[in-house]
């Protein structure tokens, strides 16, 4: 079996050329999916992970790690989209848009009993990120989805594994490269279909509030932690894509911040990648 990974938020890795970050991950990634039930058949497989974080860096930042108060205007108003799907309580009759976004956070972090600083770590890097991808003018979008096409033009894999916003990046790209045919798309805690915010913005567009499973696509498999804060609503997936094979929601694991971990060890994940190589 032949496997490309897609990462997630936050795995830039400043200072290592884009060749050393794609081993590191691909090492973190291969690790983890040997703690998982498919062990024994990830001795065998083959792992490249495709690496296009320094693509979706936003040049103005300052240093490390964005924070609330560096968002950049688009982002926060990604930020307010998304808390318009959590059900906030309305404040003096004015909305939850109304609320200050640090404040919002809070009230998530008590409800969900979180750390409100890991929270807000959480939604600042996440949706810094998506914003730089999706920004129009600039050249984020398709410098992400060629460091992705470039992977699996290279290793040919008959497998995809796609995380968080990596999703969105792989989810755009195998629809972008029609010549590369692959068996299985596995997205992992996906925002494919967080309404307002993701959604509606993709490429190629929903057609009339639908999307599709890519033509080179074979088979679609969707797994999300129902804890996951970012893979609304919940079978968003398969409720808005056609040709999703299965939606899976369950309880993986606490929601933590160590972005693939528990994903790719999961029985979900492990129980996927040894049917489809049953069916190989």
């Amino acid at each position: 079996m032949r496997i490309v990974g897609v990462h997630g938020v936050g795995n830039h890795q400043p200072g290592q050329s884009a060749q050393d970050a794609a081993a590191r991950l691909t090492g973190i990634w291969q690790g983890h999916l040997a703690r998982g039930p498919g062990a024994a058949l990830m001795s065998t497989a083959d792992l490249s992970v495709a690496y296009y974080a320094d693509h979706v860096q936003d040049e103005d930042a300052q240093g490390g790690d964005v924070g609330l108060d560096d968002l950049p205007d688009d982002a926060e108003q990604l930020v307010r989209l998304w808390l318009g799907e959590l059900g906030l309580p309305d404040e003096e009759d004015q909305g939850p848009g109304t609320w200050p976004v640090r404040q919002a956070l809070g009230w998530l972090a008590a409800r969900r009993r979180l750390s409100p600083r890991l929270v807000e770590r959480f939604v600042a890097r996440f949706f810094g990120e998506v914003a730089t991808y999706l920004r129009s003018g600039t050249r984020a979008r398709d410098d992400a989805r060629n460091a992705v096409a470039e992977t699996i033009a290279r290793e040919r894999p008959d497998v995809v594994i796609a995380h968080s916003l990596g999703s969105v990046v792989a989810y755009e790209t195998l629809w972008a490269h029609p010549e590369h045919q692959v068996e299985l798309f596995l997205t992992l805690g996906s925002p494919l279909a967080l309404p307002h915010a993701v959604f509606p913005r993709l490429d190629p567009a929903p057609a009339d509030g639908v999307g599709g499973r890519p033509p080179s696509v074979r088979r679609w498999v969707n797994v999300a932690d129902l804890g996951d804060l970012v893979a609304l609503p919940v079978r968003g997936v398969s409720r808005h894509f056609r040709g999703v094979d299965a939606d899976t929601h369950e309880t993986i694991h606490a929601f933590d911040f160590r972005l693939a971990a528990h994903y790719l060890a999961s029985a979900a994940v492990g129980e996927t990648l040894t049917g489809h190589a049953a069916r190989a």
